[in-house]
């Protein structure tokens, strides 16, 4: 994949790649902060392959994904990433397909798939349920997990915020290698990725992004009704793989035990030995067949 296209979609212009059989059944790959489409090259092609048509945006804030009116709110509430992938569908006349993702894209994949379960064949999400419950935003976790989310505190602050603005890709390298301490990453890799860093809102969302999840910023008012249906954490109704990586230094790996209440239907874990945060572009083969797997069912 190295052309992306644009389709009006929403709020949003959204840059895509696209790859595979067009007339294959769709399968959308979802990125996270602070990563890019890069991180499902390999993904992508395996999919394609096997007769898939294979769909990886860039989120907002990221690559060539633009805002088309300058009064949208830079919001990077959960509701508005849920809302910008079911924009992309409607865009792109998929009535359903498969959803797979980490982070911020897991998270997209999983208000879909809690909301609009009917749009979705199947889900492949990293660290499990991802919906965020707001309501108990102010709860401290356990000072293990706590200091992993160092970075959510300093993006609360004027001063991380400017940091984030003048050391984009010195802070985002670093995270990458905290949070998969055993993936040797190349500065090549890394810089084919961080390109998409300077798109001009990405500081805007991703501030507002880890502000909004603390009770520290207000949503998009357009999108009130929808972040009051995601507050009531609705259950996840499709076929789901949830994955975690061994190595994970921001997201602990578990046994999926903790999240199996929101799934409702068939569901299986995985755990991915020597590999940390970026599932898909560390451990491709493995994040490939857990989709194909569900493509074999759907």
């Amino acid at each position: 994949m190295t052309n992306h296209k644009i389709v009006t979609a929403g709020a949003l212009a959204i840059a895509y790649e696209e790859s595979g059989d067009p007339r294959g059944g769709p399968v959308i790959l979802a990125h996270g902060f602070p990563y890019d489409v890069r991180a499902f090259d390999e993904v992508a092609a395996i999919l394609a392959t096997q007769g898939a048509r294979v769909i990886v945006p860039y989120l907002r804030g990221y690559g060539p994904t633009a805002f088309l009116d300058q009064s949208t709110p830079r919001s990077g509430e959960q509701t508005a990433l849920g809302m910008d992938l079911l924009a992309l569908m409607d865009a792109l006349g998929i009535d359903s397909a498969g959803l797979a993702g980490f982070d911020w894209g897991g998270r997209a994949a999983c208000v879909v798939a809690a909301l609009h379960p009917e749009r979705v064949d199947f889900l492949v999400s990293a660290n499990g349920y991802l919906i965020q419950d707001l309501a108990a935003a102010d709860v401290p976790a356990a000072p293990e997990i706590e200091h992993r989310l160092w970075y959510q505190y300093y993006f609360h602050s004027e001063r991380g915020r400017k940091g984030l603005d003048l050391h984009r890709r010195e802070l985002c390298d670093l995270l990458w290698r905290l949070w998969s301490p055993t993936w040797s990453f190349t500065q090549q890799t890394y810089d084919r990725t961080a390109s998409s860093f300077d798109n001009p809102d990405f500081v805007a969302v991703v501030t507002h992004s880890y502000r909004h999840r603390f009770g520290l910023a207000a949503g998009d008012p357009a999108l009130v009704q929808v972040q009051s249906r995601l507050a009531e954490l609705p259950a996840i109704t499709v076929p789901t793989i949830t994955i975690d990586g061994d190595d994970d230094a921001v997201v602990a790996a578990s046994d999926g035990e903790a999240h199996a209440r929101h799934f409702t239907q068939r569901r299986e874990h995985r755990r991915i030995p020597h590999a940390g945060h970026n599932l898909p572009q560390e451990a491709a083969a493995e994040f490939a067949a857990a989709i194909l797997s569900l493509v074999q069912n759907r």
